[in-house]
C-alpha cells in the first residue's frame, strides 16, 4: 500500500520544475562542451557504422609534406589521417583509400564521412547550418 507521503512526493519534485528546457542555453552548453573536449583532444565519432555519436575519439594535429594533418580516430577500431585544405572543402582524405565526405552540421561544426566512420570536427564554417 503506498503512502500519501509517497504519492506526493513525486508531485512536489515535479512542481520545482521550470517546465521546458531552454534551448539557446542547452545548445550554448553543448557548444561549449565540444570545444573543451577538441581542446583537449576529444571529438565526437560514430565508428564502424554506429548511429549515435560519442565523445571517445582522439584528435591530433600533425605536419605533413602537403601542410596539416589530422590523425582521428579511436585505439581500439583505428585511425585515419585527415589533411586540412585551404580551399574551402575542409579536410580530405589523406590516405587516399576512401575519399572524405565532408557536410556541415552546425555552427562551426563539420561532420566527417569517411567508410563507416563518421566524425565531427571544429571548423571555420562562416556560421552557416
Amino acid at each position: 500500500m503506498i503512502s500519501k507521503r509517497g504519492a506526493i512526493l513525486p508531485l512536489l519534485l515535479l512542481a520545482g520544475c521550470s517546465g521546458a528546457p531552454d534551448n539557446g542555453e542547452l545548445a550554448e552548453a553543448e557548444a561549449r562542451g565540444s570545444r573543451e573536449a577538441a581542446e583537449n583532444g576529444r571529438i565526437e565519432c560514430a565508428l564502424e557504422g554506429a548511429k549515435l555519436f560519442d565523445r571517445t575519439c582522439t584528435v591530433e594535429e600533425m605536419s605533413g609534406a602537403e601542410g596539416a594533418i589530422l590523425v582521428v580516430g579511436r585505439s581500439n577500431v583505428g585511425y585515419r589521417r585527415l589533411q586540412i585544405t585551404t580551399d574551402g572543402r575542409g579536410v580530405v582524405s589523406a590516405d587516399g583509400a576512401e575519399p572524405a565526405k565532408v557536410s556541415i552540421v552546425g555552427d562551426n561544426v563539420i561532420e566527417v564521412a569517411v567508410g563507416n566512420d563518421r566524425y565531427r570536427l571544429p571548423a571555420n564554417t562562416g556560421g552557416a547550418k
